[in-house]
């Protein structure tokens, strides 16, 4: 059989329609080759007289090995403090700059020497301290660890330093849209929990001093609670031996404190938050979530994916690929003390803003009235997998994960176990998640933008009360 060819000059080009058909039709799609399995390694936990827990894993492939410190640093107040949080965002930036022994300059060479490097966050529940080294230089780094656990001065000079930018950074995160909607939000969730004080005020964190750094140290950077993870080419229990020597000093006047648990979001209208002049909008829905460790948190995953939690997805393809009303769509969890939190969010211009809330209700209800078919759930499940394994392919990312599901009591077992719930969730568990969990009745949320633009309309559509001015 002769094949037939169309020829075509040099310089033309064949669209990707064109180059996707042939004279029989559409080229079939190859199949999907085998997920490749990420071996995990065992973990070698231990925990130390002064209350800190350590787990070592040998991952080698690379002579690195990565730490992941985290200390609970929850606030002692019942409800949200700024003083609090902003004292906690100076001691972050200062935890490294110096010790009775070296100042910042020291301390980084010290870090340079062996390949290393440090850095500090803070949020409402954790302090963490996070690196890399060469595998060799671990005890180097547990060194400076100590150094500064133990022993941070916390200069004044740094602290005015950094207490200057945290103060310029702030007054420019608190200008964007994103933060302002993120702030509403929590509040909208969770009312005055502590847990919504994730970012200070200017104001509170220029009115920080040295000394009020120096006692938050004290307080709040204790070993008891304390989970150190470290994953690369090392022993185990020989790293775990170099962490008892080198911390096993570290003291403090009581156990770490930890974030209590914050109420569950109440269903209920959207708050329509003011920002004057502004021309994007932010939508964000939430609702009650589900933990880790519930029998339909797999096909919850899958479910998710479905609706808004990956490029693919319903709520993407309408808002975004039909309807061109934003760049993007995503819904996924937060987990916090006691359990998670379900969130959607989207920006779009302030003249489809009705428009995209009730193409995304319609896309939730739509999770009950048409539940995921089996090729969504396919798809879904495919990307689940995959991404998980792709995301457990580093020795930095074994570690976060390790340490993220630490500190909710589960352990690199949770991580073996997910390929196989997720190949062996059904369609018709799926379907059940959905529509239990992604009921529009369910959800309470913000919208914010320029009131005096969106408020007719919102209020038109219903299940939108305006927050008043000055959010």
């Amino acid at each position: 059989m002769t094949a037939t060819r169309t020829h075509r000059s040099a310089g033309t080009h064949r669209s990707a329609e064109e180059i996707g058909r042939t004279e029989k039709g559409p080229r079939a799609l190859p199949e999907l080759g085998r997920t490749r399995e990420v071996p995990l390694p065992d973990v070698v936990t231990e925990t130390l007289p002064n209350g800190l827990t350590i787990l070592a894993a040998h991952r080698p492939g690379v002579p690195l090995v990565e730490a992941v410190l985290r200390v609970p640093a929850a606030s002692p107040h019942t409800r949200a403090d700024a003083g609090w949080t902003a004292g906690m965002e100076v001691l972050g930036e200062t935890l490294l700059t110096g010790s009775a022994a070296r100042d910042r300059v020291g301390l980084d060479d010290e870090l340079a020497a062996v390949g290393g490097e440090l850095g500090v966050s803070v949020d409402p529940e954790w302090l963490q301290i996070g690196g890399s080294a060469l595998a060799t230089g671990l005890p180097t780094v547990l060194d400076v660890l100590a150094e500064v656990l133990t022993g941070a001065t916390h200069p004044d000079d740094e602290v005015a330093r950094e207490r200057s930018r945290l103060v310029e950074r702030i007054a420019v995160a608190r200008a964007q849209p994103r933060t302002v909607a993120r702030e509403a939000l929590q509040r909208k969730r969770f009312g005055d929990h502590p847990i919504v004080s994730e970012l200070p005020t200017a104001e509170a964190v220029a009115a920080v001093t040295p000394d009020r750094v120096r006692e938050l140290h004290a307080d709040a950077v204790v070993p008891g609670g304390a989970r150190l993870v470290l994953v690369g080419d090392i022993d185990p229990a020989q790293a775990v031996a170099e962490t008892a020597r080198r911390l096993g000093g570290w003291t403090g006047a009581h156990a770490a404190r930890e974030l209590s648990a914050p109420p569950a979001p109440v269903p209920g209208d959207l708050a329509l938050v003011h920002r004057p002049g502004s021309v994007q909008s932010q939508i964000r829905l939430t609702a009650p979530g589900i933990d880790r460790t519930d029998p339909r948190y797999p096909a919850f995953q899958i479910a998710n994916l479905v609706f808004g939690g990956y490029f693919s997805s319903r709520w993407m393809e309408n808002v975004r690929e039909d309807k061109g009303y934003t760049y993007g769509a995503h819904s996924g969890q937060e987990f916090v003390p006691g359990g998670a939190v379900l969130g959607l969010d989207t920006d779009c211009a302030g003249d489809v803003t009705a428009a995209a809330l009730l193409e995304t209700r319609y896309e939730l209800g739509r999770m009950i009235a048409v539940p995921p078919s089996e090729q969504e759930v396919a798809a879904a499940r495919q990307y689940a997998v995959g991404s998980l394994l792709i995301s457990l392919d580093s020795q930095s990312a074994l570690a976060g994960t390790l340490s993220a599901l630490d500190a909710v009591g589960l352990g690199v077992d949770w991580l073996r176990e997910r390929p196989r719930h997720l190949a062996e969730v059904t369609t018709d568990q799926v379907a059940a998640a959905a529509a239990e969990l992604f009921a529009p009745s369910r959800f309470t949320g913000v919208v914010v933008g320029d009131a005096e633009v969106l408020g007719a309309r919102l209020e038109a559509l219903g299940g939108v009360a305006r927050a008043g001015c000055g959010a």
